[in-house]
């Protein structure tokens, strides 16, 4: 995950989207579920309470979802990527060699939801192992399944 205060880059369609999604989970979705949990517990027993326990775990996903945006949005830096220098940087389209193939992605938060590119978020195992390096390094990353692949950084561009 990003370190404490470690801005994430969002594009401003994004940070309204999330915004926007933030405002629903508040306004909307917290009563939606509270009044379902509420008329679910009026049912009586609640160990064998199918809608209730269904109820719990989705508002227990609302605020996950809530606590995650707000997160997001607290340390979001908004606006243009910064321009390219031959150093991996959120915002950028970065171009590896992963294993022997290329692949290019958008380095961002995954709540970017760029359709013309795939985005890789700097949390993510290869993201975080290859931001702040330049074009040209040679690294091993480690996957959370153990397995280790070998990444060269072939070019950085803008979006």
């Amino acid at each position: 995950m990003s370190e404490p205060n470690e801005a994430t880059w969002l594009t401003q369609e994004a940070y309204d989207r999330l915004a926007d999604e933030l405002e629903h989970l508040i306004t909307v979705a917290r009563g939606d579920i509270a009044k379902r949990i509420q008329e679910a517990r009026e049912e009586g027993d609640l160990k064998e309470n199918g809608g209730y326990h269904a109820a719990k775990e989705e508002q227990g996903k609302i605020e996950a979802r809530l606590n995650r945006i707000e997160e997001i949005l607290a340390t979001a830096q908004v606006g243009q990527a910064p321009k390219a220098h031959g150093v991996v940087e959120q915002g950028l389209v970065i171009t590896v060699n992963l294993n022997g193939s290329e692949k290019k992605f958008l380095l961002g938060s995954a709540e970017i939801n760029d359709d013309s590119v795939e985005v890789y978020s700097p949390d993510s195992p290869i993201g975080s192992a290859i931001i702040g390096k330049k074009v040209g390094e040679d690294l091993e990353v480690f996957l959370p399944n153990g397995k280790a692949i070998s990444v060269k950084i072939l070019g950085v561009a803008n979006a």
